[in-house]
C-alpha cells in the first residue's frame, strides 16, 4: 500500500502499473475509518495486488484530478479497481468491504 500526493504520482502509477487499487481516504469520518480497516485487511491479505491510496484534506486537487480523469464521481470513502480498461468497479462509503474488492479484483481482468 502507497500513499499518492500528486497527480504526476498518480499519472505515473495509472501509465505503469496498472491494475491497481485506489482508495480516496478521510481522516475525519468514521465510515471511511471503518472502510480503511477493511481495505488495509484486504491489502494485508492480498499483498500482489498494487494499492495506493491518498487522504482527500491533503489530496483535494488530486482527488478531484482523479474523479475527472477516470469518470467516477468524487466520493469519500471510495475504492475503485482499474484495469487496462479502466475502472471496472468502485465502490463508496458502506460497500467498501473486504468482501467486495475481492470479489472485484477476482473476477475483474
Amino acid at each position: 500500500m502507497e500513499k499518492v500526493e500528486t497527480i504526476e504520482q498518480f499519472e505515473q502509477i495509472f501509465l505503469s502499473h496498472r491494475p491497481f487499487l485506489f482508495m480516496k481516504h478521510s481522516l475525519t469520518c468514521p465510515i471511511s475509518h471503518r472502510a480503511w480497516l477493511e481495505f488495509e485487511r484486504f491489502t494485508n491479505d492480498f499483498p500482489h495486488i498494487r494499492a495506493y491510496y491518498l487522504h482527500v484534506q491533503h489530496a483535494r486537487p488530486l482527488s478531484q484530478h482523479i474523479a475527472e480523469a477516470l469518470q467516477v464521481k468524487h466520493e469519500s470513502p471510495q475504492v475503485l479497481w482499474v484495469t487496462e480498461q479502466g475502472v471496472k468497479w468502485h465502490a463508496s462509503h458502506w460497500n467498501v468491504t473486504y468482501e467486495q474488492m475481492k470479489k472485484a479484483t477476482m473476477s475483474a481482468s
